[in-house]
């Protein structure tokens, strides 16, 4: 009913438009709105953010590439041996304090899981 009121309004606003025009228009608002608000979730949009020690990990991974890359550029003579040796034993300290709390954060998730023991080495030969 509405549509059939608002007939002539649009007839006299629009003037010579066709209705191919019009349809396409319509056509392509429906594929548009249809593109924004019609979502595909994935699995991934639902997970958690990454863990604390995801980050180290990643944090020790980068060190470790680091070092090799300080390594590579002295050799190519593009540092002094003293410079080099500063940057090599602030990067070995920080990879140091990385890998302790990755050790503590295992050891808090060993201790988080119910039911969980440390691991003991198996008695055997030479365990005395």
């Amino acid at each position: 009913m509405l549509a059939l009121k608002l007939l002539p309004f649009l007839a006299f606003f629009l003037g010579g438009v066709d209705a191919a025009v019009l349809l396409s228009c319509a056509a392509l608002l429906v594929a548009t709105l249809l593109f924004v608000f019609w979502i595909d979730y994935e699995a991934s949009d639902f997970s958690p953010l990454r863990s604390r020690l995801d980050q180290l990990l990643e944090r020790r991974d980068s060190i470790h590439d680091n070092l090799r890359d300080l390594k590579f550029e002295n050799r190519a003579g593009k540092y002094a041996e003293k410079d080099y040796e500063e940057m090599k034993t602030a990067m070995e300290n920080e990879a140091a304090l990385v890998l302790a709390e990755i050790d503590e954060e295992t050891a808090r998730d060993l201790a988080r899981t119910p039911g969980s023991r440390p691991h003991r080495a198996p008695a055997g030969r030479g365990a005395e």
